[in-house]
């Protein structure tokens, strides 16, 4: 349900979050983070103009969060660069379900809405406090997967 850029993008601040007081460079970045350069260069602009994230240009410049880790919640994170939105009509624009939601429709928005409420209710600190050794997002055996109140999200979709 997530989509790539999110997923990306979650594992740049998760990266900046480890290193608050420092400025990272996008390269530095983008290899941490296993995100290409370019591509983490359009994720970043994003999170820059969502007020998420502070960059400086130029010889020592570099990007770090704009705020505390503990006051940015992962949905922030997320809608800055793509949608997650719950379900209020027939996506396929059926006539014959009126007002209300078909049965798959309506599991499917039930889905969205948890994800919504448990990123909402989610920090950037409760990334970096996943169990195990391994900091997430951000190291060379770091795993593709987010960690959000010891549930495991699969961040490939």
């Amino acid at each position: 349900m997530l989509s790539q850029t999110a997923e990306y993008a979650m594992r740049a601040m998760a990266c900046l979050a480890l290193r608050p007081d420092d400025l990272t460079s996008a390269g530095a970045l983008a290899q941490r983070t296993k995100v290409p350069a370019n591509y983490l260069a359009k994720v970043l602009q994003q999170l820059g103009s969502a007020g998420l994230v502070d960059g400086r240009r130029g010889v020592g410049g570099g990007y770090k969060l704009a705020r505390p880790a503990s006051k940015i919640n992962l949905l922030d994170v997320i809608r800055a660069v793509s949608t997650l939105e719950r379900i209020r009509e027939c996506p396929l624009g059926l006539k014959n379900h009126g007002p209300n939601l078909c049965p798959l429709h309506r599991k499917t928005d039930q889905a969205i809405a948890s994800l919504i409420a448990l990123f909402e209710g989610s920090t950037l600190d409760d990334l970096l406090d996943g169990p195990g050794s391994n900091k997430p997002l951000c190291d060379e055996k770091a795993t593709h997967q987010l960690t959000v109140h010891g549930k495991v999200l699969d961040g490939d979709a």
